[in-house]
């Protein structure tokens, strides 16, 4: 981002200041140019699932995580799809994982303006990224059998990459790209959507604890042998990672249910 939320409304001791500083910073996004206003909305969605999960990386996503890195740093071309979100919310960290991974950063959005790109552009740049993607001219390709602006790709990005990362929902893409022969890592809240079961690897996390996840990973798993690595990518199956999403969520709701929610308020008088 370019400009600090104005966050001065937020108590320090509000109890869900970590979340509305998130929603601020979409917020600033949105006001700078580069957030769509269909992205808030897709954050809300997002929040939902996160709420299912504890706000926290569950151990499938922490898996999942690790085994993105891997396939990443095992690919030939891999590349980092932006959007106006991804961009918002974690724009350090994501310049951060391609330059640990040696991936090619492309802004690839469903809202596309020549205005949106260069914004998001100019963000990853100030946040240290040296060469960025699928703005303009340079989005000259096109994805077969897809039919919205996210079609339009850098020949010299997704279009030509073994392994995309998709932060954040997008089903008709991820299942073009799959048909491309391409592996497809996404990043998203909802395991149930048609992005999560048609790509090779889900991650069922909030792309602000994903994101720096992958980071660390990246740092730890960057010097092993590339066997190794190879063999965590093999290891993995992403329909059976899904099932411990679910079967987290369903056995973290059945304990919910059976203590029961309690609300408790302060006490402030007898006018409350």
């Amino acid at each position: 981002m370019t400009g600090d939320p104005e966050t001065h409304w937020i108590p320090p001791n509000h109890p869900r200041r970590e979340s509305l500083l998130i929603r601020e910073r979409l917020v600033d996004g949105f006001r700078e140019g580069y957030v769509a206003a269909q992205g808030l909305i897709a954050h809300g969605r997002g929040e939902c699932f996160d709420y299912l999960i504890g706000e926290e990386s569950i151990p499938p996503a922490l898996t999942a995580e690790r085994v993105a890195v891997a396939a990443l740093l095992t690919a030939e071309r891999p590349v980092i799809s932006v959007n106006g979100n991804t961009a918002a919310l974690v724009p350090r960290q994501i310049v951060e994982l391609a330059r640990l991974v040696n991936a090619k950063l492309e802004v690839n959005l469903f809202y596309r303006t020549r205005e949106r790109e260069e914004l998001i552009a100019r963000v990853l740049r100030e946040n240290g990224a040296e060469e960025v993607l699928g703005v303009g001219d340079d989005a000259s390709c096109v994805i077969p059998e897809l039919f919205s602006e996210r079609r339009r790709v850098s020949c010299r990005g997704i279009y030509i990459a073994d392994v995309v990362l998709v932060p954040l929902e997008d089903g008709d893409r991820t299942e073009a790209l799959r048909r491309m022969g391409k592996t497809v890592i996404a990043i998203d809240l909802n395991p149930l959507s048609r992005t999560s079961r048609a790509a090779n690897i889900t991650i069922v996390d909030n792309v602000i604890r994903a994101v720096p996840n992958m980071v660390r990973f990246a740092e730890e798993l960057r010097d092993r042998p590339r066997d190794e690595l190879i063999g965590i990518v093999k290891g993995f199956n992403n329909e059976e990672n899904l099932r411990a999403v679910l079967t987290f969520i369903r056995d973290r709701l059945t304990e919910l249910a059976g203590k029961g929610i309690t609300l408790e308020f302060p006490k402030h008088g007898s006018d409350g």
